[in-house]
């Protein structure tokens, strides 16, 4: 079994394009015996617990408004490109994303991870809504089959709350400046939204390996 940890953020949209890309080519490939996995890390990790406002957010970031303009024009056409109808208008605030973490690290413990990092960009790219709301992500978690009342609970408290900042920090430490990055058999990096018929070509190898090792 090949294991892929998945370094991403729910609010970057090149790891909602990237995901989709990784995932055609899975089905391409349904045999790729890849073990998936996601891994936090924040695109803004001094974000206020409260979130700000998208737009002042995004020309800050970007240097003004032009600027920020010009790289969300990128990044709708390639979504276009890629079938994903984003809704970027409908986003009013740039949430931090501590609480979908944990909740993406309980959905893993409870088989449900990927399904809920599905839900996340949904929720948040084509629906515009709040991702650090905890009544959303309850709902997101009622949604993939966990219990809402204990991630409620959950989200109430201080639980792994720690070890998932630890977990982004480990990540920055490694070297990881972007995301997605891909970490496979945690030794190989793969970074950036590769198109379909890239991991087409590297399930390929990494089977043609596999098979000439046995």
């Amino acid at each position: 079994m090949t294991s892929i940890e998945i370094i991403s953020d729910p609010i970057c949209p090149w790891c909602y394009i990237g995901k989709t890309r990784f995932e055609r080519a899975l089905a391409e490939r349904p045999d790729h015996g890849f073990e998936i996995s996601w891994k936090p890390f924040q695109l803004n990790p001094n974000m206020p617990p409260e979130g700000m406002d998208r737009r002042e957010y995004l020309e800050r970031k970007f240097g003004g408004k032009e600027a920020a303009w010009q790289v969300y024009e990128d990044i709708r056409k390639a979504a276009k490109g890629d079938g994903l109808k984003l809704r970027l208008d409908k986003i009013t605030r740039t949430p931090n994303t501590v609480n979908a973490h944990r909740l993406i690290h309980w959905a893993g413990i409870e088989g449900v991870q990927n399904e809920t990092v599905a839900a996340l960009f949904i929720a948040n790219f084509e629906e515009g809504k709040d991702i650090s709301d905890p009544a959303l992500l309850a709902d997101i978690a009622e949604s993939v089959g966990m219990e809402r009342e204990v991630a409620l609970r959950l989200l109430a408290s201080d639980a792994d709350r720690d070890e998932t900042i630890a977990e982004d920090a480990k990540a920055r430490e490694m070297g990881v400046q972007g995301v997605p990055t891909f970490l496979i058999d945690g030794q190989y990096v793969v970074t950036g939204a590769r198109d379909t018929a890239f991991w087409v070509d590297l399930i390929d190898e990494i089977n043609q390996i596999k098979a000439a090792n046995i």
